[in-house]
């Protein structure tokens, strides 16, 4: 784990606030997606890149979840007029396809525990769409996903103290010292 340049935090749990680590968070999603193109469709551009996108989001139970979550990057949302899947809760359009992108397929990655890439997508999916969640639960994801990142998985226990910690007041400092202390276990 690094600490961000500009933040101070451990990379990328300064999303959605600071620019770099929210930048970092995308690119989770955006280096699935350039695999995914090499791969399948390699050569294409902007325009076949849009209709490959609706294909994918048409199907998102055959892709995997990356590659999903970076075609409705790829898409307008008709009703709000931002990146499809990530508009404000209430958009009809956007609603719909946030709930869809979770039919996708998830794999774990090579040598991480089972159950990390299913932790992974939930928490980029919150840090990308924060206005779905209660501050405590934005605060808590974006704080996990270095440790994610990281290739570990905290257990039930774990999750539970830190977020007992988040409900009993707990400072930012103890909080952060549980995230990254307990979990590096």
């Amino acid at each position: 784990m690094r600490r961000c340049e500009e933040c101070a935090h451990w990379e990328p749990a300064g999303a959605p606030g600071c620019a770099r680590c929210a930048r970092l968070v995308d690119e989770v999603v955006a280096e699935g997606w350039r695999a995914y193109m090499e791969r399948e469709f390699p050569g294409a551009g902007p325009e076949e890149e849009r209709a490959v996108a609706e294909l994918v989001t048409d199907e998102p139970d055959r892709h995997q979840w990356r590659v999903v979550d970076a075609a409705y990057d790829r898409l307008t949302c008709g009703e709000c007029g931002g990146r499809l899947s990530r508009g404000p809760v209430g958009c009809g359009p956007c609603d719909l396809a946030h709930g869809f992108r979770f039919a996708a397929v998830e794999t774990d990655r090579p040598d991480v525990p089972p159950g990390n890439e299913h932790a992974l997508r939930v928490n980029v999916s919150v840090v990308r769409r924060p206005d779905s969640v209660s501050e405590a639960e934005l605060l808590l994801r974006r704080l996990a996903l270095p440790v994610l990142l990281a290739g570990r998985l905290p257990t039930t226990a774990q999750a539970q103290a830190t977020r007992a910690l988040y409900n009993e007041g707990a400072s930012m400092e103890r909080i952060v010292a549980a995230v990254y202390g307990e979990w590096d276990n």
